[in-house]
């Protein structure tokens, strides 16, 4: 069997075996940030959180990531060694981070060909869902401006009052399969970062790597994903032949 053959046929198992699809926001939908350094805003967040802490650890003065930062900023409010500090810190850290998404979400566009991804999947009856470490609030702004919120049945995003809830956490992934109503073995969730795979393996659903980077495709791989695509393209193709099979029965 040739690679692409392959392909069709693992692509086809996948969906034939899930009653719906989770999909990562930031990236699978849309190129949230355009390639835009976020570092800017995790300045903001430093000089925020100074003004209440009065210092930071050194790996979160290092950090350049608007939500790397958060999972830090966590890190160090658990830490037993730290002295007890004021979660206020938190809620406004996280808070930059929202508001900073709603500014992302007015100029973002949807990625190449998800939107006849989403068509596809929805019209072979798979439910689908959106699990990201993006806040919900900018992530339904987004769907209701390109028109297919109602493609969804539910949107589970960063929960802002336990930022060690995101990302490779699988407590986004859990609450949507807890809304849908099903097991892990009959979802299927297309990521293309190492911490949705990851968030996949704790929930108990399968994965689709989504990415043009050969090392994190490799990655991926390595680590148990069940497949990995470059583009929605192949997953659109195995939908709507398995649409075909269907009408032909």
């Amino acid at each position: 069997m040739d690679g692409e053959s392959e392909e069709r046929t693992v692509l086809r198992g996948l969906l034939s075996d899930a009653d719906a699809v989770l999909l990562d926001f930031d990236g699978p939908v849309t190129d949230l940030f355009r390639g835009v350094s976020t570092a800017p805003v995790a300045t903001e967040i430093k000089d925020v959180v100074r003004k209440i802490w009065g210092r930071l650890d050194p790996d979160v003065e290092k950090c350049d990531d608007s939500h790397g930062i958060l999972r830090r900023l966590r890190d160090m409010y658990g830490s037993p060694a730290a002295p007890p500090l004021d979660p206020r810190a938190l809620y406004e850290a996280e808070a930059v981070v929202t508001r900073q998404e709603y500014e992302a979400v007015r100029e973002a566009e949807p990625a190449p060909d998800v939107v006849r991804l989403v068509n596809a999947l929805s019209d072979r009856g798979l439910r689908l869902a959106i699990v990201s470490n993006n806040s919900d609030g900018p992530i339904r702004e987004f769907l209701k401006r390109w028109g297919f919120q109602s493609k969804f049945d539910t949107v589970v995003g960063r929960d802002p009052h336990e930022l060690r809830r995101m990302k490779p956490d699988p407590y986004s992934v859990r609450s949507a399969l807890r809304i849908l109503g099903l097991p892990g073995p009959r979802t299927l969730l297309i990521g293309d970062q190492l911490t949705d795979l990851q968030a996949a393996r704790g929930a108990g659903t399968r994965f689709l790597g989504h990415t043009q980077s050969a090392e994190r495709a490799r990655e991926m791989r390595d680590q148990g994903a069940d497949w990995v695509v470059r583009s929605h393209v192949p997953v659109i193709r195995a939908a709507l032949s398995l649409e075909s099979v269907t009408a032909a029965k």
